[in-house]
């Protein structure tokens, strides 16, 4: 029993750091702290789970998350496609199949929701702050490698969606003590339902706006949340997306703004694949799709058990087995016997003997009478008959006429 104690050990070591690592994992997933700010994967107050998982339990209400990579809008009618911490790059200069593809998924009745990702300090897209503070100068920088517009034949055309939607936007800092910003309270500026006023925690704000857009809240004489219409479909951009995360559904919960983001759409789809979280159709999405968990438990149990198998016997030893015996050798000579016994025949062994000694050279050391006895005995054995052969008479006797030449030298 001793013996199988080290691989129980390791059995056991084996067991318990993959039981450790499968809760570190499921600790680290279940915060969500490894996706991304604002994300509906994440459970801490940085997330959106909240939303997501509170939508989710409404009755007639379906949601869930969009994680392809394709750049296509949901097909679905009665959709409403929200986007949290979207970046003001990414709208800024669109191919134009991007902006076809929005305007047609607006044309069908569907309602866009744009959060932008609130920003601080100051924005790396913005040009010059406002000297006045009025919000009347700065718009959106365009990126160096999307200004041009069909320079070459067969090249992607660019468009600006600020310009074609006619909105700009500024940045007007917020208030700071050194290690934390302050939010600003933002006005209603509607006959909506809604709140009153809201904390706001982004410094940027909408600025020169067409007059189809609705300022639904404002900052001044600025706009932080605007609505248009565009057919049966609408678009909502905000600048900030605090008021959808976790931390505001416990601290700062206002319901009727997050009911008025849905309004009547049926459909509710959570953008994720802007935050880089896409599926890609590997190996563990199939086995999740088809539920193959179990298959592969069953494939790494069965591993487990050929290593155990082959590591140890699954039967044990009898208690009354004796210790090994081991079988002593011999020496040269027996080995030698046994290699002639196995190799020559007997009736050629006193030929292969007389020819070896000849060869040797040992024969010269003899007078030729001798050897010619000693020849003579041999070629006499020789030709006789089978059984009238004496190979060890034969040997004896030239072993005798052999000696007595020694003797004599």
């Amino acid at each position: 029993m001793s013996k199988h104690i080290p691989i129980v050990i390791l059995f056991g070591c084996a067991a318990l750091f993959v039981f450790g690592l499968v809760q570190l994992f499921e600790l680290r997933f279940a915060t969500g702290d490894v996706y991304p700010a604002y994300s509906s994967l994440r459970a801490d107050p940085l997330g959106t789970m909240a939303f997501y998982e509170s939508l989710g339990k409404i009755p007639g209400l379906s949601v869930r998350r969009d994680f392809s990579d394709s750049d296509q809008l949901p097909t679905e009618p009665r959709t409403v496609y929200l986007q949290f911490a979207g970046s003001f790059d990414d709208f800024d200069w669109l191919p134009d199949d991007s902006v076809h593809e929005i305007e047609d998924f607006l044309a069908r009745g569907n309602r866009l929701v744009i959060a932008f990702s609130p920003e601080t300090g100051r924005s790396p897209h913005d040009g010059n702050e406002s000297a006045s503070g009025n919000g009347k100068s700065g718009k959106m920088a365009t990126p160096k490698s999307h200004k041009k517009k069909n320079a070459f034949p067969g090249e992607d055309a660019y468009t600006s969606l600020a310009d074609k939607w006619n909105f700009h936007v500024d940045f007007k800092k917020l208030a700071s003590d050194g290690d934390s910003y302050s939010p600003v309270q933002v006005v209603n500026a509607t006959n909506l339902l809604l709140p009153g006023k809201l904390d706001w925690h982004s410094a940027t704000v909408f600025t020169r706006w067409d007059q189809v857009w609705q300022p639904i809240y404002m900052r001044g004489k600025d706009a932080v949340v605007m609505e248009r219409h565009f057919a049966h479909g609408s678009v909502v951009l905000a600048t900030d997306s605090y008021f959808a995360s976790n931390e505001a559904m416990e601290k700062d919960r206002h319901a009727d703004l997050l009911a008025w983001l849905i309004g009547p759409d049926s459909n509710v789809v959570f953008d994720e694949s802007h935050f880089g979280i896409v599926d890609t159709g590997g190996v563990a999405t199939l086995m999740r799709q088809y539920r193959l968990q179990g298959l592969m438990a069953g494939f790494i149990l069965l591993a487990g058990l050929f290593i155990w198998k082959n590591s140890t016997s699954l039967v044990p030893p009898p208690e009354d087995e004796e210790e090994q015996r081991f079988v002593t050798g011999k020496d040269s000579a027996s080995g030698f016997v046994n290699l002639l016994r196995r190799s020559i025949a007997p009736r050629d062994l006193l030929a292969a003997c007389f020819t070896a000694w000849k060869k040797s050279g040992a024969a010269a050391r003899f007078s030729t009478a001798r050897f010619q006895q000693a020849e003579a005995v041999f070629n006499s054995e020789n030709a006789a008959a089978g059984k009238g052969r004496d190979p060890v008479s034969a040997y004896v006797n030239i072993s005798k006429i052999l000696g007595s030449q020694k003797q004599k030298l």
